[in-house]
This record gives C-alpha cells, sequence and structure tokens, in this order.
C-alpha cells in the first residue's frame, strides 16, 4: 500500500530520520513502534507530506509519487490523525469534518449533504458519531472519532494514527480496537505509531520497530513478544514491571476531609472527598477519566479558577491551604506534574531554560540573591543541563523551544524540574501519558525514589496497571466520590474495574 525507501530527515543538526525504509502490505494494521525521538512520527509526517524528506522516496502502491503536502497525500487516499487533535472546538462536528473540503458550491455550502454522508460513514464503521454536535461537548474518544472520520469522508485508503490511545481510557481503547478491526475487514490499511507493546501485540499484524532514527527491526506481530520489542527499542532488556520494596509510610503530610467543588450548572466534580497521604508511600487514585481526579488534583495544587466553589478542608503538615494559592503551595514544598503538559506544564514557544525555572523564577537559582530582581543566565543554564543530563531530555540542547520537544521528551523536562525542587507532596496525574517504554521505566524508578526519600505521593493514573503497580495504597473514584480503597497487590483489575463503573466489590471472605 506504501512503502518508504531510504528516507532521510534532518532539522538542522539533528538527524531524524536516517536512510528509513519501511513497508505496509495492503489491508493490514501495521505498528511503528520506539521510543521518544526514534524519528516514528517524523517518518509518517513526510509520508502525509506534512515534512518534505531531504532524500528517499515514497511510493503508494508501488508507484513512486511526489508527495509534498498534505492536500498530495489525501488526493491518494493517505489520511493521518495526529497525537495532538486539530478541531476547533467551537464548530460542530460536520464543520470540523467539511473544513478546507467543503461540499456544494463556492458560496452556498451544503452542510445537510456533508451532515447525511458523515452519518452513513459513522454506521458504516459504528463510530456513533453525532455531525451535529458540538465538538467542546465531546469526550477525548469521541473527538478521536471525528478525526477518523475527518479521513474516511475524505475517502482515505490508508490511515496513519499518530499515539491513537495516548488520551484514552481502558474501555475507549477497546471501543477504538474495535473500529480498526472493521476498518481492516473492510480493506482499509491501518498504520499506527506507538509505544504500548501490550496495545502493538493485541491490535497489529506486522511491527517494524525503530531507535536513533533507523528501522532496527521488522516483525510479524504473531511472532514476537513485548521483550523481545522492548529490546529492539531501548537497545538493552528493559523491566516491564515497577520492582519496589515495600513502603515505611511516616506522618501524615495531606489530609482531604469533605473536599467538594462546585460548577457553574450546579454539577459537582467532587463530592465529599475525604483522604490522607503519608509521607513515604504512594496512594494512587483509580478512575474512568472525567470523574473527578482532574478537579483533584488542580484544587489540591491551587489551581481553580475560583476558590469560593471550593468547600471543605485540605491540610498540608497540619497547615490548612483554603486561603493559600499555588505559588505560595509551592514554596510549602508541593509540587505538581499536571495531566495536560501543554496547557498546565510547558510554555510551548519558550526554551528549555526558561521552561526549567517556571514556578520558581523569582527565587535562587533563577535569580542571583533571595531579594534579586534580575534572572541569573549561568545558574539557570547550568539547572537546565542538569535536568537535561539527569532525566535523558532529548535533545539535549537549552535552547530548543519546548514544543521542537516529543510529547516524552516535555514529560521528562517536566518530572526533572518538578523533582528538583525536592518536594514534601508530589500530586501527579497522568505521569507517562505519550511516553515510550525506555522512559516509563525511568519515570517510574524516579517516583518510587522519591517516595523513599520520604515524599508523600497522589498519583492519578488512566492506566490502570500503572496505577496499581506504584501505588501502595489505592483509592477508586466515581462521580466525585470515593468508592472504595483497596490495597493494589491484592485486589485484581476486574475488582477494581467494577467500582470504577459504579459497582460494588464482592467482600473478601474470612479465609482470603
Amino acid at each position: 500500500m506504501i512503502e518508504l525507501r531510504e528516507i532521510t530527515k534532518r532539522f538542522g543538526h539533528v538527524l531524524a530520520n536516517d536512510r528509513v525504509s519501511i513497508r505496509v502490505a495492503p489491508g493490514t494494521i501495521h505498528a511503528i513502534v520506539g521510543e521518544n525521538g526514534a524519528g516514528k512520527s517524523t517518518a509518517m509526517r513526510i509520508a502525509y507530506g506534512f515534512y518534505r524528506a531531504d532524500s528517499g522516496e515514497i511510493l503508494i502502491d508501488g508507484v513512486a509519487r511526489d508527495i509534498g503536502t498534505p492536500h498530495d497525500a489525501i488526493a491518494l487516499g493517505v489520511g493521518m490523525v495526529h497525537q495532538h487533535f486539530m478541531l476547533v472546538e467551537t464548530m460542530t462536528v460536520a464543520e470540523n469534518i467539511v473544513l478546507g473540503a467543503e461540499p456544494g458550491a463556492a458560496f452556498a455550502l451544503d452542510l445537510r449533504q456533508a451532515a447525511a454522508q458523515i452519518r452513513a460513514l459513522s454506521d458504516e464503521f459504528k463510530l456513533a458519531v453525532d455531525p451535529s454536535a458540538p465538538v467542546e461537548s465531546l469526550s477525548v474518544g469521541q473527538q478521536q472519532r471525528v478525526e477518523l472520520l475527518k479521513a474516511l469522508y475524505r475517502q482515505a485508503r490508508l490511515l496513519i494514527l499518530d499515539e491513537p490511545t495516548a488520551v484514552l481510557t481502558p474501555q475507549e481503547v477497546e471501543e477504538f480496537f474495535a473500529i480498526l478491526r472493521r476498518m481492516r475487514e473492510q480493506g482499509k490499511t491501518v498504520v499506527i505509531i506507538t509505544h504500548k507493546l501490550s496495545e502493538v501485540l493485541a491490535i497489529s499484524d506486522e511491527v517494524t520497530v525503530m531507535r536513533d532514527g533507523r528501522v532496527v527491526g521488522r516483525v510479524m506481530t504473531s511472532e514476537t513478544n513485548a521483550a523481545e520489542l522492548a529490546r529492539m527499542m531501548v537497545g538493552r532488556d528493559v523491566l516491564l514491571r515497577i520492582d519496589k520494596p515495600p513502603a515505611r509510610p511516616g506522618a501524615v503530610v495531606l489530609k482531604v476531609h469533605h473536599l467538594m467543588v462546585t460548577v457553574k450548572d450546579g454539577a459537582r466534580p467532587l463530592d465529599d472527598v475525604t483522604f490522607e497521604v503519608r509521607a513515604g508511600e504512594i496512594v494512587g487514585v483509580a478512575g474512568v477519566e472525567g470523574n473527578g481526579q482532574t478537579e483533584l488534583i488542580e484544587t489540591l495544587a491551587g489551581l481553580i479558577d475560583n476558590p469560593s466553589d471550593v468547600s471543605g478542608e485540605v491540610e498540608f503538615e497540619g497547615q490548612n491551604l483554603t486561603r493559600i494559592g499555588a505559588r505560595r503551595r509551592r514554596e510549602l514544598g508541593i509540587a505538581h506534574i499536571p495531566e495536560n503538559r501543554h496547557r498546565r506544564g510547558l510554555l510551548l514557544d519558550f526554551d528549555l531554560n526558561e521552561n526549567s525555572i517556571l514556578g520558581v523564577h523569582y527565587r535562587p537559582p533563577a535569580v542571583a540573591s533571595p531579594v534579586g530582581v534580575l534572572l541569573d543566565d549561568d545558574a539557570i543554564r547550568a539547572r537546565t543541563r542538569q535536568i537535561i543530563k539527569d532525566y535523558d531530555v532529548r535533545p539535549a540542547n537549552p535552547d530548543l523551544a519546548a514544543r521542537s520537544l516529543s510529547g516524552g521528551n516535555q514529560q521528562k523536562l517536566i518530572i526533572g524540574r518538578e523533582f528538583d525542587i525536592h518536594p514534601k507532596l508530589l500530586l501527579v496525574a497522568q505521569p507517562t501519558r505519550g511516553v515510550d517504554i525506555g522512559a516509563i521505566e525511568f519515570i517510574h524508578r524516579k517516583i518510587v525514589a522519591l517516595r523513599d526519600d520520604g515524599c508523600a505521593i497522589l498519583l492519578v493514573s488512566a492506566e490502570l496497571e500503572e496505577v496499581t503497580a506504584l501505588a501502595d495504597r489505592l483509592l477508586v473514584i466515581h462521580q466525585g466520590r470515593i468508592a472504595g480503597e483497596v490495597d493494589p497487590r491484592q485486589a485484581t483489575i476486574e475488582e477494581i474495574g467494577l467500582m470504577m463503573t459504579g459497582g460494588q466489590r464482592e467482600p473478601a471472605s474470612v479465609n482470603s
């Protein structure tokens, strides 16, 4: 269906693709895996005309083609869904899908005709998308279906999906895979760029492995396993499980008592939440996304826009945080790794030096003295270089803009910055979202090491396997309430999943 031959691409001094050759058979699901920065997305963006290769060629159906723009790719039946969706939230589904390919005459847009076509496509692939719905009202999973429909509406025969499950819940992933299988059955070809090996093994027919800008392996999925793929991706054996000693909890650091958050329409994203986190332990929060996890972390970090909407008590080391803002909370020793790194974690057009001092820009080492007003450029650069070194941020250039890094390397920069303040309490949401397997192993080790140094950690993750493996105690949240607490070493995934959806866990027997 598509073949990349000897593709080479440089960005300045960075060699992103080094003579990359990839072949994708028609009517298959082909996975491309590799660490962040391995060149996966770059190669596929070249195939889509988003970038132009410095050398090499692209063949579609065995014929060499000049794909200089996405319009060229679309005309050849190639569509792409990017990791960060390209939708206008204030417009409807139909308006988003036809944008750039509007039906009807130049001055008479026929949205009714478009909506009928979109509904027919939605029914054909069982996508269950309403063409008239505003995009801003849709869940993340539904927005992804809109992106798929956008490509299908343009008659794509080949769909390139960049990290398609990075923001989906486990339930949405299963639904999404069912859609991909239906597409394959109807003759579509799918390329998935991902780092989640369990999903690669579950959905793909063939796998291409990339490392450091090169293709290092190509295998049939049925003939490989997670350990082999991880070894090819990283160049060494990777620990696929979290190895941590038992926790040694100390004094209570965070106490949350009857916490409530009320929004404009009177709804309560958080409703009567009570729990504690002690020094030297990781308390995990499991739940289907949209059940109050975001509001919980942002309330504790002091990021709720209107504090009057918050009631209940939050204590940090015995001190009431009710009237304390986000800046003062950081000074007390509360660090925050946000779930949305672009919205809360980084200034994308600022360089790594500037991003490394966000939240500490007014005090040493960013300024020369506690009462200083001028930034200490040498100290900031030294701090940034140390974070880059300690957290393996690539490329290792502190003068690059944050947006030039892959998602996983952006995440490592944020984690390095937050860990560098030596927090007493770490609020961490989705720590490994969009991060490759080698970096996941690294981040998990850092979180456990911080716990063992006595930090209290509150962890929210949509990856159920991750939160159960990292947590010493696990809270399950449903519709803004704590549905229960379980021992993650003993509770099964099925039991936790039942609680996440509002079901009740069976009581343990006396002998269990």
